[in-house]
């Protein structure tokens, strides 16, 4: 099967950066959504009219493919769907931080083939394709590779918030925050891109949704690294995701984890 390029991920994510980079840092209209185990799961118009800019785009061009979104659910079925995450990071988008981003997923048969995240404050993107995972920042684009540092006691570790963490999984995570060199908090997706920049070396995320992680596996994959959950089984539906720059690191920190 022919897949959508590259080109049309740029698209997409160009239609993106416009819904959103106008309604960064203003005194943008904040609601909530219900969502379990938390109190307060933000939502804007920026996340919305994002997801609606990209629904319509593939919908032009590519109608049978089902669309899964954070914001609209999913419409259509078939062997390829795109998942969408139109504001990774809600809350740092709020806030001012640019740490979020646009995801834009594409499965195959339920595994990711194509991925973009796009940082428009930034200027940055990180992508992968059927060629290999890139990134470009003003015209500059290099591809993307994780780094060895060679064990977990030089490691960099990062996760979203340490609250999320429970009885279940709180063991396993004081051993490994105490494996490791360094371990940092809060960077949402674009913590996940620089494992396949080789700046971060591993992240683990106790709960993860389809929409945030599909769009970053082969990014991730294509840069040298391994994406799976806790079990050890694909992450494209979600849940508990473990993600390495290295098959070693990842063999030694779900060890650690138990």
């Amino acid at each position: 099967m022919i897949l959508p390029d590259a080109a049309f991920l740029h698209r997409l994510a160009d239609l993106a950066d416009a819904e959103t980079m106008p309604r960064y840092r203003t005194d943008i209209a904040v609601d909530t959504k219900v969502k379990e185990g938390y109190s307060f799961d933000p939502v804007t118009e920026a996340d919305r009219e994002a997801e609606v800019a990209i629904r319509a785009e593939i919908g032009a061009h590519f109608p049978g493919h089902a669309i899964l979104g954070e914001e609209f659910g999913l419409t259509g079925s078939g062997r390829v769907r795109w998942v969408l995450d139109p504001v990774d990071g809600t809350r740092p988008f709020i806030c001012g931080l640019p740490v979020w981003g646009t995801l834009i997923g594409l499965t195959l048969d339920g595994r990711a083939e194509l991925g973009m995240m796009s940082q428009p404050f930034t200027r940055e993107r990180f992508w992968a394709d059927r060629d290999g995972a890139w990134t470009e920042r003003d015209g500059v684009r290099r591809p993307l590779a994780t780094r060895d540092v060679g064990s977990l006691d030089r490691a960099i570790l990062h996760t979203t918030s340490p609250e999320h963490f429970g009885d279940d999984l709180a063991p396993g995570f004081a051993r490994f925050k105490a494996a490791v060199r360094m371990i940092r908090y809060g960077g949402e997706c674009y913590a996940m891109a620089m494992i396949a920049a080789g700046r971060i070396d591993l992240a683990i995320e106790p709960s993860l949704q389809p929409y945030d992680i599909v769009a970053l596996i082969p990014i991730i994959e294509r840069a040298g690294g391994v994406v799976t959950r806790l079990d050890g089984g694909r992450a494209e539906e979600g849940g508990a995701v473990l993600v390495a720059a290295t098959p070693a690191l990842h063999a030694e920190a779900l060890r650690i984890l138990g």
